[in-house]
């Protein structure tokens, strides 16, 4: 989601925390997690049926039949969540007028460069970035497109008479050689990028709790999301002005009509 931040107040331990995830945010959250560890738990051994490891897990987990019921059921739950997650983009745009700050911007290839500079040592600095980095951007949609291929590839092997009644059966082929390269793809990506990047870099290790307090320190806002920490000073004290501008045009108000008083 890019809902913008814009509320924060102070944390436990004394220090200022932003609200940087909603409660629908950090829901979603977890029912991906929940569905995907699911999926890649049912689907991994019938990808490899036939193995001895890949059948003792299928055995183990009830039989084969119980395994396609398991991982259909979540697939239904991934297609909800999907569903639900573009309503709530809909919304956030078009009724709560929010900046969608998840898309791709010609900045994002800037910043990406300058990373890499920093890192080999050519520039002092690294980049400075918004409510979303290149990188958090470059894995939102890599889960988007990834969700959208495994929803159709698989309704494709689920429904394969439906689906051959308008296009040819090598599709379904097709669908399950795609469907099992993604989910392959999709584990190798969570496994290893997005564990490191979410609870292994050094930025957040041992683990990073704002994915599900929803709260961020003001100390990582700064060091993480400096343009948006700037960003939200200045409105915070845009909005001080305009409060003082207006506590003292009511109390000179007051004080002409009471020198006007008989």
């Amino acid at each position: 989601m890019s809902a913008e931040v814009v509320e924060h107040g102070a944390g436990k331990e004394g220090g200022r925390t932003f609200v940087r995830f909603s409660f629908s945010q950090r829901l979603e959250h977890i029912v991906q997690i929940f569905g995907f560890v699911t999926l890649c738990v049912t689907g991994i051994p019938q990808k490899y049926n036939g193995a001895a490891w890949a059948d003792s897990a299928i055995a183990l987990m009830g039989g084969i039949d119980l395994v396609r019921g398991i991982h259909r059921a979540f697939a239904i739950v991934l297609v909800l969540e999907l569903v639900f997650h573009v309503i709530a983009i809909i919304w956030a745009l078009a009724v709560k007028r929010v900046r969608w700050t998840m898309m791709p911007r010609w900045q994002d290839a800037k910043d990406a460069l300058q990373m890499i500079l920093f890192f080999v040592g050519v520039r002092k600095e690294r980049a400075r970035f918004d409510r979303y980095d290149f990188r958090q951007k470059v894995e939102y949609l890599a889960l988007i497109w990834g969700t959208v291929v495994m929803i159709a590839t698989g309704f494709c092997m689920w429904f394969p008479v439906e689906v051959t009644h308008y296009v040819s059966g090598e599709l379904i082929a097709a669908a399950k050689a795609a469907h099992s390269g993604e989910g392959l793809l999709a584990f190798a990506s969570i496994l290893l990028w997005h564990m490191y990047s979410a609870h292994l870099s050094p930025d957040v290790f041992p683990f990073d709790k704002t994915i599900f307090t929803g709260k961020i320190s003001e100390e990582r806002m700064k060091h993480e999301h400096p343009l948006e920490y700037e960003r939200l000073m200045a409105e915070e004290r845009a909005k001080a002005e305009a409060a003082a501008k207006e506590a003292a045009a009511k109390e000179a108000a007051s004080t002409e009509a009471a020198l006007k008083e008989p």
